[in-house]
């Protein structure tokens, strides 16, 4: 038998602050049209005032908890994805342990910006694997409201907060493809991009910061890294892409989207697409993105999804599972 890390529950959560794109022609020289044809998004939500990031973790957690039919101690541990953690430290996971009333196990953050959900169901996937952990929830959450620069039409129309989260639980496995659970996982990284999307600022600068981002070469990238891990993902499990029920990509740009299923192969009915709502919610886009394609009755029990995000870094990476 082979340990399977299976997805159990799935939850997500959205701050009830909306808005549209009309909102930023009041104070940028941008229009809804604008900026739908370049990113596909329509609108996006922001944290209200003093709602913070593990606030957003927690409800999307109680949600995916619910889901499952499982109460907090029920959990092993906590594996939060986010760049914009309520604080330097103590870790936002903790928070999130502390506040659900989980008393046992253990909880820590991963930053790996928008490829941090991949990076997330990685390590819960080997906590699972390895044993040192049944059941482990895994989170992504952001608040990137808070490092905008709102005079920078090229960055800050495009983000939004969020949190989704999904419980994966151990489970016996056959070993084969035809498995539920978590097939197959690909990481990569290259600091020598570290210039084309960052936040100038951090603890040692003493200052907070602001996120830029070379647009251009953020999309020059992308289609071609993220089809690459995606195909590395699939190779190792010998798997055609044939067999993709869905890809559910980071909801960065549609362009970037739509330009990564066509190396693949596949068409847009296999693409789940939340970015039009959303917004790029970092982290926390491809939980959301699970979440909500349960919620509409696309992504049903043994589908075979394909998840692939990059972010800053530059670090991307694909997740292979069937649901």
């Amino acid at each position: 038998m082979t340990t399977r890390a299976v997805v159990i529950g799935a939850g997500h959560y959205l701050p009830e602050r909306v808005v549209e794109n009309a909102e930023f022609e009041k104070s940028l020289d941008t229009s809804d049209e604008w900026i739908r044809s370049r990113s596909g998004i329509e609108r996006r939500h922001f944290a209200a005032e003093g709602q913070t990031t593990s606030d957003l973790a927690c409800r999307a957690a109680r949600a995916a908890i619910a889901d499952a039919g499982l109460e907090a101690n029920d959990i092993d541990a906590i594996v939060l994805a986010t760049s914009t953690a309520d604080f330097t430290f103590p870790s936002a996971a903790t928070m999130v342990q502390a506040e659900l009333g989980m008393t046992k196990g253990f909880a820590f953050d991963v930053q790996a910006v928008c490829a941090g959900f991949i990076y997330a169901l990685t390590n819960a996937n080997a906590l699972i694997v390895s044993g040192q952990a049944r059941r482990v929830l895994v989170i992504g959450a952001e608040t990137f409201s808070r490092i905008m620069d709102w005079t920078d039409r090229g960055t800050c129309v495009l983000f939004g907060d969020g949190a989704g989260a999904i419980i994966l639980e151990a489970q016996d496995g056959d070993g084969t493809n035809a498995d539920r659970g978590i097939l197959s996982t690909d990481l990569n990284s290259d600091g020598r991009y570290r210039d084309i999307l960052y936040v100038d600022g951090g603890v040692s600068t003493q200052t907070t910061g602001f996120l830029r981002m070379q647009g251009k070469e953020v999309f020059r990238h992308a289609v071609e890294k993220l089809a690459a891990t995606a195909t590395a993902a699939l190779e190792k499990i010998a798997m055609p892409s044939e067999e993709i029920d869905w890809i559910v990509p980071h909801q960065a740009n549609i362009r970037i989207i739509k330009g990564t299923a066509k190396k693949l192969g596949l068409s847009m009915d296999n693409v789940i697409v939340t970015v039009q709502d959303h917004g790029n919610t970092s982290a926390a886009s491809i939980p959301l993105a699970l979440s909500v394609g349960r919620q509409r009755g696309q992504i049903r029990e043994g589908d075979v999804l394909v998840t692939e995000a990059i972010g800053g870094g530059l670090a991307w990476g694909a997740v292979v599972l069937r649901w």
